[in-house]
């Protein structure tokens, strides 16, 4: 079986292969399709190509599940850019007939979550996004949007597995939208080559896909109720980087009005030159390896899925040796950290922040950051030493996540929070709530989402466990919900806020201070206002100088 894989198939064999996946697509089309009698005509959503029925829950929300808003990156399509979705095409498969959404879509194909575990469930079709409305909600409503764009470092996540049903219930004045983007692999194969012969494939197509879906929303949302004039863009971990590329990149003017960037993963953004010893480990495990690029991409093209998430889960080893954006010096020409210093992003408002101890390392300090930073001198990790001295911290291990954590994703904070206050609102947050499932008493990365989606636990390809929520908990959750919305409706955490939750002030570079957001009781907010460390400034004012070297 590898030797077949490795060899380049027939043009005949790939045609036909093309034939059958666009037969198998329409087949499912038509499978889903319903008749206007068997749903309620209330939970029904005109596009003018296609309709779909929704999924209700009480009292509130209506979700659409599964819409496309590209065409599918099958075939010749692996590894580029998306093409705008072909309505013309949709709407002859539906033929007026109502497409039923009322379940969850397969999500794209997962790379290891690094845990010892294998990836490789998913599909390739699945530039889909799910939207979530206020049951009853119409065209020229004008609700606000929230667009999430999901974490897990590129390599995978399952939007699944972060429901918004609860929030439009809790809150029935906005539109959702979550959205399925290509990972690891699949979304950032990258090679020099690419560059200048897209053909064989193109940089940053995971990334893309998120744009593409934008520009869906700014086309369509408007039939849900939506107002494409008042988009704000979420995301936590890479979808937190995600937002910070949006913020940066050109050439998206008007698809979006307001940010919310959580835990902001600070991966380098490396070139393809970096990343080309990762594409021939890739191309290499895969069977692919011998030949001109052009007969290697090929192969690559017509493997199986299996056979490239083994290689792909092979390759991930370090930051280098993981697939994720790249400086393609058209779409992310400036590493964007220096993009926000020097002014060069969008100025809309953000809100911004991190958890309390988070980090995504272990080993030693110099071990750890040489090995999330590769490109980090012996000259930088003594330097690190002497910022991070043990005196400094409570303990060893509060010295580690520091000195890590601060660099991954902790300083994003004061670095955008401090650039956008200077042109536009900005607020900032330490969320400080322990994950009440994990065995560590530390507030570790991805803490909130647990919090703000009913008890998440994310798993392998695809998985989550639920955990059911106490009455203080959930109590805690809608305060977090309410000021998210709040956000998302007038740009201001505190115009929808609770009752019960303290104010969020803004954030001013002279005088910074942010929400701490912490659990109280089931009637009383623990929340609270604390001024920015000075030591905390002091050290983010350092790894900012470490900006060329980190890559980020």
């Amino acid at each position: 079986m590898e030797n077949i894989q490795s060899m380049v198939i027939p043009r005949k064999i790939v045609r036909m292969v093309l034939w059958f996946s666009k037969l198998v697509s329409c087949l499912a089309i038509h499978a889903s399709i319903l008749t206007l009698a068997s749903t309620d005509v209330a939970d029904v959503v005109d596009l003018g190509y296609a309709k779909y029925a929704g999924n209700f829950t009480s009292p509130h929300s209506v979700a659409y599940l599964g819409l496309p808003y590209a065409e599918p990156p099958i075939g010749d399509r692996r590894f580029r850019a998306p093409l705008p979705l072909n309505t013309t095409r949709l709407r002859l498969q539906t033929g007026g007939r109502i497409v039923d959404a009322t379940s969850y879509p397969d999500f794209c194909v997962q790379g290891t979550t690094g845990g010892g575990d294998a990836g490789g469930a998913g599909s390739e079709d699945c530039l889909k996004v799910n939207v979530y409305t206020p049951r009853g909600a119409k065209k020229g409503d004008k609700l606000p949007v929230l667009v999430y764009i999901h974490g897990g470092g590129y390599v995978f996540g399952n939007p699944q597995n972060w429901p918004f049903e609860h929030w439009i219930n809790q809150s029935p004045h906005v539109v959702i939208v979550s959205v399925y983007y290509r990972l690891d692999s699949f979304g950032f194969l990258s090679h020099p080559t690419f560059a200048s012969d897209p053909s064989l494939g193109d940089l940053n197509a995971g990334f893309l896909d998120q744009t593409e879906a934008l520009r869906w929303v700014q086309k369509h949302i408007s039939a849900f109720g939506g107002d494409p004039e008042r988009v704000t863009i979420n995301g936590e971990s890479a979808g937190g980087s995600s937002i910070e590329l949006h913020l940066v990149v050109p050439n998206n003017d008007g698809l979006f009005h307001g940010a919310i960037a959580q835990s902001v993963y600070r991966t380098p953004v490396p070139t393809p030159d970096q990343q080309e010893p990762l594409f021939s480990h890739y191309a290499n495990e895969a069977g692919c390896g011998s030949g001109s690029l052009a007969a290697q991409v090929a192969c690559l093209r017509n493997a199986s899925i299996s056979a490239l998430a083994r290689a792909q889960d092979s390759a991930f080893n370090g930051l280098y040796n993981a697939f994720h954006p790249v400086l393609d010096g058209k779409i992310i020409s400036e590493l964007p950290t220096v993009s926000i210093l020097n002014g060069r992003f969008r100025q809309v408002p953000l809100l911004v922040g991190a958890t309390s101890n988070e980090t995504l390392s272990s080993g030693t300090i110099s071990s750890a950051l040489k090995s999330f930073f590769p490109a980090l001198s012996d000259n930088d990790l003594a330097e690190f030493a002497q910022e991070y001295p043990l005196s400094a911290f409570s303990s060893s291990d509060e010295q580690l996540r520091a000195a890590t954590g601060e660099s991954e994703l902790r300083c994003a904070r004061e670095i955008m929070a401090g650039a956008f206050s200077k042109v536009t609102n900005a607020f900032a947050y330490r969320y400080n709530q322990a994950n009440p499932t994990s065995s560590s008493p530390a507030v570790d990365h991805a803490a909130e989402n647990w919090m703000m989606f009913r008890g998440t636990n994310t798993g392998p390809n695809g998985s989550t466990t639920f955990t059911p929520m106490t009455p203080t908990q959930e109590a805690f959750a809608e305060e977090l919900i309410a000021y998210w919305l709040s956000f998302v409706r007038s740009f201001n955490p505190n115009t929808f806020k609770l009752l019960r939750s303290p104010i969020w002030p803004s954030y001013h570079a002279n005088s910074p201070a942010r929400i701490v957001l912490q659990e109280g009781s089931a009637s009383s907010s623990g929340s609270h206002v604390e001024a920015e460390p000075q030591a905390e400034l002091a050290r983010c004012a350092f790894v900012v100088s470490k900006v060329k070297a980190e890559q980020n």
